[in-house]
């Protein structure tokens, strides 16, 4: 009688709303909720952009079939959260393969920076679209963007894509080697730009896009920039991200020049900075005296893998997790990965992080960071990282649907003896079939839907050669090139 009452009630709640409602069903249901329930043949009902029953396909078809303007068969796929991206440099995709093999700071004054201040805001837009192909094909839904020059930009690539997204401009306002244009840029400018940005574009896009503040690190910003971004995000209720303890170096350059005793957390703990709508990415060079003062803070961090291998070392990630520090995924930009694929980041954390035990306590542990733990990180903690756990995260009842269909047989994946280790240690981008975000599909069978995915590629292959002559980077030749 009550599952009858509840299917009659939401049958005339549709009649006078005239709601859309999608029921997916025959799948695996791997929900990431706080019971890590997973339905081996599940099924789930979207009623437009929100999810409003799940449990196992026999019920959820006997309850709502008659409902359904849509019911998709998902013929025994999975059915995960949409994966977050918590660091990813969109503007940067344009710059695939300009910097491999070089060490940070090479990286930022020989070839970034150029790269980013000779920028367009059609480059921008460019750039932006190509990476958010990537990004879908990979099962991503929302992405922390890690900072750029023309948010405007990226917002409209992102409007259009379907995508939710933490938009931040990259802010900076002292430091040695930055671009004249930059240079030129008051503190004064650099709050104020961002109060604008986020005026403009916060909570749009059907509320898929946010608006963060930037910090690109501690070695490019004054303190006034530090305590008055810190003040201004915390009246707007909004996120900061920022980069942290990347390299050794950095840890030295605040020791030396603004007389911290250890490096760049210590530092920002002193100045009360550290905050838990702070997002901290790669977080690398930090002692275990700083990681509890990031637990003690909240503070959210993004571990970047493969990242972090190119260019900055091993992040204790093990030791963040005992600490119950909230620990998400990110891929950085193009030109430090060139893969901007979580799917790809999830295997890579685990085996990265069992492989750094072996240095830490000089023998192997396989239990560090167990493929639940990675799938974590993927889902429900990057949606606790960008603060928006409330609606994304996790497949479950009044949250957004942010979905990702996963083939699981092909061969990539077969044969699924554990369905969740084989989503860390077998998945690929090549599984990954359909992307639902906010209630309507933007990757169906494997197309995306909303641009011309061809014509993104012609664009973005002119636009790069265009840019990197602009801005006079030449890319040494390695081989003989005849």
């Amino acid at each position: 009688m009550e599952a009858a009452a509840a299917a009659a009630a939401a049958a005339a709640a549709a009649a006078t709303t005239k709601n859309t409602v999608v029921v997916l069903h025959n799948a695996t249901v791997v929900t990431m909720d706080s019971d890590s329930r997973v339905f081996a043949d599940g099924g789930i009902v979207i009623e437009n952009d929100t999810i409003t029953a799940i449990g196992q396909s026999s019920s959820i078809l006997h309850r709502f079939s008659f409902l359904a303007h849509q019911i998709f068969d998902l013929s025994g796929h999975i059915l995960l959260p949409g994966l977050v991206n918590t660091h990813v440099h969109t503007s940067q995709h344009l710059a695939r393969g300009i910097a491999d093999d070089v060490d940070l700071m090479t990286w930022l004054h020989g070839r970034i920076w150029p790269y980013e201040s000779n920028m367009t805001e059609e480059d921008s837009y460019i750039s932006t679209l190509l990476c958010c192909i990537e990004l879908i094909r990979s099962g991503v839904t929302c992405f922390a963007e890690a900072g750029g020059q023309h948010v405007p930009e990226m917002a409209r690539a992102v409007e259009l894509l379907g995508l939710r997204a933490c938009l931040t401009q990259s802010t900076m306002d002292a430091g040695d080697g930055l671009p004249l244009s930059w240079a030129l840029r008051t503190t004064d400018d650099c709050i104020q730009s961002q109060k604008e940005l986020y005026t403009k574009h916060h909570n749009t896009a059907d509320g898929r896009i946010r608006v963060w503040f930037g910090i690109r690190q501690i070695m490019n910003s004054t303190d006034r920039l530090l305590l008055e971004t810190r003040d201004i995000a915390r009246e707007l209720k909004t996120g900061i991200h920022m980069h942290v303890a990347e390299i050794p170096y950095e840890n030295q350059h605040v020791v030396e020049r603004r007389k911290a005793d250890l490096g760049t957390v210590t530092y920002l703990e002193k100045i009360k900075f550290l905050q838990n709508n702070l997002l901290a990415a790669h977080t690398v060079w930090v002692s275990d005296a700083e990681i509890d003062s990031l637990s003690r803070a909240g503070v959210k961090v993004s571990h970047c893998p493969a990242s972090a291998m190119r260019m900055l070392g091993f992040a204790p990630i093990r030791e963040m997790l005992d600490a119950g520090i909230c620990v998400s995924l990110g891929t950085d930009g193009a030109p430090s990965n060139n893969r901007m694929s979580i799917v790809d980041e999830m295997y890579l954390a685990s085996l990265i992080n069992k492989g750094r035990e072996v240095f830490a306590k000089g023998t192997t542990d396989p239990t560090v960071l167990l493929a639940e733990t990675v799938l974590k990180m993927a889902t429900i903690n990057g949606a606790k990282s960008v603060l928006w756990d409330d609606e994304i995260g996790s497949l479950e009842v009044g949250k957004k649907a942010d979905l990702v269909v996963i083939n699981p047989s092909i061969w990539s994946m077969v044969p699924v003896h554990d369905c969740i280790s084989s989503l860390v240690y077998c998945m690929r981008t090549e599984n990954v079939v359909s992307v639902m975000c906010n209630g309507k599909w933007i990757m169906k069978d494997k197309k995306i839907l909303n641009v011309n995915e061809e014509e993104i590629v012609s664009l973005a292959k002119q636009a790069s050669m265009d840019l990197l002559k602009r801005a006079g980077i030449k890319i040494p030749n390695r081989m003989n090139i005849l």
